[in-house]
């Protein structure tokens, strides 16, 4: 590796400490100075931790870069970015200002997805965490609760909206289940469902029939808020909701409106239009959410993908050689 002197390296967003860990930074800290930040950063403080950075690493799009970070930012000669794709990343305007622009590859996030969409349709369905035993919670059974006995799901109706890679493994788990699964997307053939086993319904249908909804699309213009008051209403007081694709899909203050009307029943969900999700937010307070941290890809496999794909590019980088995954401008 060349140069004389040490070029700055930002990783943004290790909130795992997964990058920290895993990457072999021993060569690449030779060539330059590396920082890395496992806590959010935003406003003045994002600038300030990107002031000197010649390198930036974004974890997914946790953080946005937009236009008017970059033109703040005129060291930057370099932003890799983990997974294939990053919607928060002003791309053009990076390539504009002659920053290359690199990614990883992905590893298994997809299987990782749909483990953890089913952690959710499971554990709010038996409402595992208020039955969970722990030292300072050992109760049993709690007379004074209101009485809730689960749901099984075998013969219930999973409706997936996308049946996609993801959806498609969401679906495959539910018919082990004994589920009926129902399926729609803006592109959706009846021939399509049936290749996985499905069946191509109304996107009204699927939300007044289903006992689960579990969402599985790439937000775009026709797609997002998608879920909004008219539709969220016709999903039963019995039904769960479960988001681990993307909250723009779904009109927010809508979907806190319809949880406390009890239609849907109940809502499970990993993504939300602010991550992290502030103090205070009002899904925060509904006694009928489950709510995780965007965890929908976080695995081992997947960081390890992550954490070779960070180390090849910056080495490459800092070599003055083509580096991996670059992506080509747009024309």
């Amino acid at each position: 590796m060349t140069g004389n002197s040490p070029r700055a390296i930002v990783v943004l967003d290790d909130w795992e400490n997964a990058l920290r860990d895993s990457v072999d930074w021993r060569a690449i800290r030779r060539a330059a100075d590396v920082t890395v930040h496992n806590v959010a950063l935003r406003g003045a403080a994002l600038e300030a931790a990107l002031a000197r950075a010649d390198c930036v690493v974004l974890m997914r799009d946790r953080t946005p870069v937009d236009a008017g970070l970059l033109a703040k930012l005129p060291r930057l000669r370099h932003i890799v970015f983990t997974g294939t794709r990053n919607k928060t990343l002003d791309t053009a305007a990076a390539q504009r200002a002659d920053i290359v622009v690199s990614h990883t590859e992905w590893g298994p996030s997809k299987a990782s997805t749909c483990e953890m969409t089913w952690s959710l349709i499971l554990a709010a369905t038996r409402r595992l965490p208020q039955l969970m035993l722990t030292p300072g919670r050992n109760v049993w059974r709690d007379p004074e609760a209101a009485a809730f006995l689960p749901d099984v799901l075998h013969g219930q109706r999973l409706g997936l909206i996308g049946l996609g890679q993801i959806g498609q493994r969401v679906a495959a788990v539910g018919r082990a289940l004994g589920m009926e699964v129902v399926a729609w997307s803006p592109n959706m053939t009846p021939e399509r469902a049936r290749e996985h086993d499905a069946r191509a319904v109304g996107l009204d249908e699927l939300l007044a029939s289903s006992r689960v909804v579990s969402l599985h699309l790439v937000p775009a213009a026709g797609t997002r808020r998608l879920l909004d008051r008219e539709r969220l209403a016709l999903m039963q007081p019995d039904s769960l909701l479960v988001n681990t694709s993307r909250a723009e899909l779904v009109d927010t203050d809508a979907l806190v409106e319809a949880l406390r009307a009890g239609r849907p029943g109940f809502g499970a969900f990993d993504v939300f239009d602010s991550e992290p999700l502030p103090d205070g937010h009002p899904l925060l307070g509904l006694p009928n959410v489950l709510l995780t941290p965007h965890c929908g890809f976080v695995a081992r496999q997947v960081y390890a993908e992550f954490a070779r794909g960070v180390q090849r590019n910056i080495e490459a980088w800092l070599d003055g050689a083509d580096v991996p995954g670059t992506l080509a401008a747009a024309s």
